[in-house]
């Protein structure tokens, strides 16, 4: 009867899954006819994946190019990867404008953070609100003939909540976000729970949080039959606008977020410069290379921000040196922002750390400076800001 009872709950939750595709797993909400006018008519089209490793390994995002290419053999596609490993949602909110909307003109957009918001970032429901909004609203208030897909991937910890019928905190947060904008889901970490527990899949399988071959395939057989049944009852013949609600699901979102570049800071205690890596402990990924970034290691020097909006913070590499950042906004107490992350320990980690996030919306002056002491697992007191984030 508890299994019958929650499997009800689930399917109340996500209405539209089962009566439109024949698989709870695989939600459709909203049109998709805009990407298939463009792929089919012009002859071009523009694909991007944001994401954290598992947008940016080779795995389910080939999968989904390769589709699509073979769907439209005459079309000539440009696909973007804005995966970048370790990033979470609110990262994902301040670099999508720079890293994908000035890019140009997308047809068709796949995210996917669940997983991140999870493990890494350990982020509240708040926080997933904000950053999945953050990109979402941002994307279509852009560009609002965008199409959007977002697919929440797995882990073992989330697996083992799906299991005993409980949606994990990112994937619950996101999906409020995405019923409120008409975005679909692929809830591709709920559809292995299900044919694991069916025994049709087990978790070695699949691949892992990084799913191997097998696992990447599903996701990409998944898309395949969202967009599938979307295109084939299409019946537009030019292209709209997606709707817009008015209502936010959080003001506090970081639909507004964007970067700011930290190199006007520069004073002679925090440095404008390409760190020396090779002379610097702790993993370093390429991603990074032959990025400035500003960079401090001693306490005492302090550096202003001016910025427009609600909310700041900063986009860092945190390795085994990590500090702990002080931060006072237009003059008032210093609060403290440990840099140091439980992956540092042998990474320069990158993550986005907020300082403020509910401000009084206009302009505003921060002075940051580095504390004495870090974090007990740190080796130093080190800051590397590759941007600051404002929203």
């Amino acid at each position: 009867m508890k299994s019958i009872i929650l499997l009800s709950l689930l399917l109340l939750t996500f209405p539209c899954a089962a009566a439109e595709t024949g698989n709870r797993n695989v939600i459709l909400r909203g049109s998709y006819s805009n990407s298939q006018l463009q792929f089919k008519g012009k002859k071009t089209g523009r694909v991007a994946f944001m994401g954290g490793s598992i947008t940016q390994m080779n795995g389910y995002r080939p999968m989904v190019a390769a589709h699509l290419q073979k769907l439209y053999p005459d079309t000539k596609f440009e696909f973007m990867n804005a995966g970048i490993s370790s990033t979470c949602s609110t990262t994902g909110a301040f670099r999508l404008r720079s890293q994908v909307l000035e890019k140009g003109k997308i047809d068709l957009f796949f995210i996917e953070f669940a997983v991140n918001d999870d493990q890494d970032a350990g982020h509240a429901y708040r926080e997933c609100v904000r950053g999945m909004e953050g990109i979402i609203r941002q994307a279509r208030r852009a560009q609002p003939q965008m199409d959007i897909v977002v697919t929440h991937f797995v882990n073992p910890g989330m697996l083992k909540q799906l299991q005993s019928g409980k949606v994990p905190v990112p994937m619950a947060a996101h999906e409020e976000v995405l019923k409120r904008y008409g975005v679909s889901t692929i809830f591709l970490a709920r559809e292995v729970a299900d044919r694991i527990t069916a025994g049709t899949l087990t978790w070695k399988e699949f691949g892992g949080t990084h799913p191997g071959p097998k696992g990447n395939a599903i996701a990409a057989e998944m898309i395949a039959n969202l967009l599938g049944i979307a295109w084939g009852a299409s019946k537009e013949d030019a292209p709209e606008d997606h709707p817009m609600p008015g209502d936010v699901v959080d003001k506090g979102s970081y639909f507004n977020g964007a970067f700011l570049s930290p190199a006007g800071s520069a004073n002679g205690d925090w440095k404008w410069q390409i760190p020396d890596w090779k002379k610097i402990p702790g993993g370093f990924r390429g991603t990074f290379a032959g990025m400035k970034l500003l960079c401090s290691e001693q306490s005492g020097g302090e550096i202003s921000v001016k910025f427009k909006g609600r909310a700041l913070g900063a986009y860092v590499l945190a390795g085994p040196d990590a500090g702990v950042i002080e931060v006072s906004i237009d003059g008032g107490s210093w609060n403290r922002a440990d840099l140091y992350h439980r992956y540092s320990g042998g990474l320069h980690y990158p993550r986005t750390v907020m300082f403020a996030a509910d401000l009084e919306t206009g302009k505003h002056t921060a002075r940051l400076r580095l504390a004495k002491d870090s974090n007990p697992a740190s080796k130093g007191s080190a800051v590397r800001i590759l941007q600051f984030t404002v929203n």
